[in-house]
């Protein structure tokens, strides 16, 4: 292999693929990065058994051929180059990187004992990238961190017709994110269940000046895959049964309150400073005013008021608040829509453009009120 290729490029393309590689491999053979030069590309392709990433660049390539190196390495050695050409070529069993007066040598791995590339399955669809990002960010904030709960670190995606659906739940909370796209079946209807923490991964990976293809084959369920800007992922889907979270929502919301959403999240900030680790906030909605507050008679304590919007009976209801926080980050709108039932029971949580609009369906954020002393 004879390759000459722009060392800008090279960097920006090893570090996006070896972004799957684990730190520690189960196999070792998973440490490397694959290279093929061929046709007037360089592909690049990592594998870790549940994701999958491959990239190609053009080069000027004066002899095809394959390599498999350490990735981790490369991506290091890729990203300190000096000059605008970089120079690789192999021979025997070893790689040699050649920039500017720099020159690199690496060992080459085995190539037969790494593994086959899973098959990409084929388009289901596409999305404009911004519109993605911000509906696997909104969706993700509930994703549970209970290893030993698989479907629970999942983000469950529904494909209907023109609208897609992402909810995730850690039992506590649930964040479900609605978006339209482009599908190629109108009647499409199918779900799938990924990693969350892969999906937050591929979302944070993406040129958001090009549009996300979606890929999945409905008749063998057994990968989501993702192509934008030249860069296709794959991601292994978890096997299991997401809970029946629809219920949680309630048909109607007899308390509703409206407040202004920054002054909502900077006065949660400064109530929970004095609040103990897993210890709720209050908040008391009377009249039109709500009133938080956080810690014990004892110790110290904090209070801060604040005018809302409000429809129905007083209420009085208590959060974690760093659940309350990170649902509220992720509404994009200025003012939030609080929808309640009783101090029990799960609140709904929507944003709106105006004080006075109707909210948006968007985005729901359900949240399970903590029990707290009178």
């Amino acid at each position: 292999m004879k390759v000459e290729i722009d060392s800008a490029a090279l960097a920006d393309a090893v570090s996006w693929t070896t972004r799957v590689i684990d730190a520690r491999p189960a196999n070792p053979i998973l440490a490397g990065i694959q290279l093929e030069a061929i046709d007037g590309t360089l592909q690049l392709s990592a594998f870790n058994y549940e994701t999958s990433a491959r990239h190609h660049i053009e080069a000027g390539i004066d002899e095809s051929g394959t390599a498999l190196v350490l990735g981790k390495l490369l991506a290091d050695i890729t990203k300190s180059l000096p000059a605008e050409k970089t120079y690789l070529s192999t021979d025997g069993s070893t790689l040699t990187i050649s920039s500017g007066k720099s020159t690199f040598t690496m060992q080459l791995m085995p190539e037969a004992e790494y593994p086959d590339l899973p098959i990409v399955p084929a388009k289901i669809g596409q999305v404009d990238a911004p519109t993605f990002v911000q509906a696997v960010s909104q969706a993700s904030v509930a994703v549970s961190r209970e290893e030993n709960r698989p479907v629970l670190t999942g983000v469950r995606i529904q494909f209907e017709g023109d609208k897609v659906v992402m909810t995730a739940t850690d039992r506590f909370r649930l964040s479900r994110s609605s978006f339209s796209w482009t599908p190629q079946d109108p009647a499409i209807d199918t779900t799938t269940l990924v990693r969350g923490s892969l999906l937050r991964d591929v979302a944070r990976s993406l040129d958001e000046h090009q549009n996300v293809r979606l890929d999945f084959d409905t008749e063998n369920p057994a990968l989501l895959g993702f192509e934008n800007a030249g860069r296709v992922s794959t991601s292994q889907i978890i096997d299991g049964e997401f809970p029946a979270v629809d219920r949680l929502f309630a048909d109607e919301y007899p308390i509703q309150a409206v407040i202004d959403k920054q002054a909502l999240i900077g006065a949660i900030k400064r109530v929970a400073l004095v609040a103990e680790r897993n210890a709720p906030i209050r908040m008391v909605f009377e009249g039109q005013e709500l009133t938080l507050s956080a810690g014990a008679m004892d110790e110290a304590q904090a209070t801060e008021t604040l005018d809302i919007d409000m429809d129905g009976d007083d209420i009085t209801v208590a959060f974690n608040p760093s659940y309350l926080i990170e649902g509220l980050s992720a509404i994009t709108e200025p003012y939030v829509r609080m929808k309640m039932t009783t101090p029990v029971k799960p609140v709904e949580f929507n944003g709106q453009q105006e004080a006075d609009s109707d909210e948006s369906m968007d985005y729901r954020y359900l949240l399970v009120p903590m029990r707290f002393n009178s």
